[in-house]
């Protein structure tokens, strides 16, 4: 099994034949090509099938010698979500074509499951797939797509089968995005900015190679993807301190005005939280290392968005009539997600959003009932009917 010092022992040997302040896309390249971009993944993959744990000390190498990454940030979906998906229910001629500009970033990914009439309730999605010889015709819109307006490819989940009971007709494409019959349109937020989209699908045509899983499989292939998108979002690799609990200690450690006694007894609270929460983000990572994501991805995922919502509600508080200045409403696009970017008022609308998207804080309250307590499920009266008989 490949140990850390062999890692570093590849690094050094890579590094001394790629020059960190050449080109960054030929280095990116030649760095997934020689195993080192994300190192569990399978030889020829970008990967040596070495522990998960040891990417750490693969990136702090070439951190150390000032070598460029690949902006994870601008292609949030396509490496949380995507890649994993495509590793484990992809064919390996879809994994050949799709993990290299994936990770190096020439190829962005976005994801197509929400709709106006099914966000919460993923398994109620209508948008259409039906099967035309070798490619299926989609049509059916989606919304609240970030990065649609960037991306090359789509993850996708549509209706095959309306026969079917609702969690047993969806299968699982991957969608050209620059599709001439692809229209994306922004849709502005709370804080004026326009982060994602409504994504209408007018008749596209998908050649069955880009599907992902088998026909019908797509509820399946959908909830593995989901669970690796609630640990990109609650369980990421941060430091202590880190997210908006820093931005609140930095501002209290620096304005002796804000200070109050409650103030004192509530930022030591949230700062326990805040660390609990991150600690147990931590755990997840280890369980990974060894599997699949399980449920315990959606309590992180539930703690991190109350505890950021609070957290900057707190930090209004503390600032009062400062915290209620607001510097900009222009509409922007922006280029990645920034949770505790630019003035506080900005950070306190935005974290509206941590308890909606990623799957809301209701879904993930019932996973977490059912698959982690074990508690009796919701009362389901579709559960066994055809899609085409429920009432919409």
């Amino acid at each position: 099994m490949t140990d850390a010092a062999e890692l570093r022992a590849a690094v050094r040997d890579f590094l001394a034949e790629h020059d960190p302040g050449g080109d960054r896309l030929e280095f990116l390249r030649a760095r997934f090509d020689a195993g080192l971009a994300w190192v569990n993944y399978p030889a020829g993959l970008g990967g040596r099938d070495a522990p998960r744990e040891l990417q750490t000390v693969v990136d702090a190498e070439f951190a150390a010698a000032g070598a460029p990454d690949n902006a994870p940030s601008r292609n949030g979906i396509g490496l949380g979500m995507a890649a994993p998906t495509i590793l484990r229910f992809g064919t390996d001629e879809q994994r050949a074509r799709y993990l290299r500009p994936l990770w190096t970033g020439e190829e962005i990914w976005c994801q197509l499951f929400s709709e106006p009439g099914a966000g919460s309730d993923l398994a109620a999605l209508a948008t259409r797939a039906v099967r035309d010889g070798d490619d299926w015709v989609v049509e059916g819109q989606k919304v609240w797509t970030s990065f649609a307006h960037k991306a090359k490819w789509a993850i996708l989940v549509a209706r095959s089968d309306p026969d079917a009971p609702k969690h047993k007709g969806l299968s699982y494409f991957v969608c050209d995005m620059t599709d001439p019959n692809v229209e994306v349109r922004p849709l502005r937020q709370i804080t004026g900015e326009a982060e994602f989209n409504e994504v209408f699908l007018n008749g596209v045509r998908i050649p069955d190679s880009q599907r992902l899983g088998e026909i019908g499989q797509g509820w399946q292939v959908a909830m593995g993807t989901l669970m690796n998108e609630r640990v990109a979002i609650g369980g990421g690799n941060t430091g202590r301190e880190s997210g908006m609990i820093g931005v609140v200690a930095r501002e209290w450690r620096d304005d002796p005005e804000v200070r109050t006694p409650g103030a004192h007894d509530r930022l030591l609270r949230l700062w326990v939280e805040a660390e609990a929460t991150r600690l147990t983000g931590q755990r997840l990572r280890q369980q990974l290392a060894v599997g699949t994501p399980g449920p315990e991805g959606s309590a992180v995922k539930l703690a991190f968005s109350r505890l950021n919502q609070e957290i900057s509600g707190f930090e209004l508080e503390l600032l009062g009539e400062q915290g209620l200045s607001y510097e900009d409403w222009t509409q922007r696009r922006p280029e990645t997600v920034d949770f505790t970017g630019r003035d506080p008022g900005y950070r306190y609308l935005r974290a509206k959003g941590n308890s909606i998207e990623g799957g809301t804080s209701e879904v993930l309250r019932n996973v977490i009932a059912e698959r982690v307590l074990g508690l009796p499920p919701e009362i389901r009266t579709d559960k066994d009917v055809p899609w085409k008989e429920l009432p919409r």
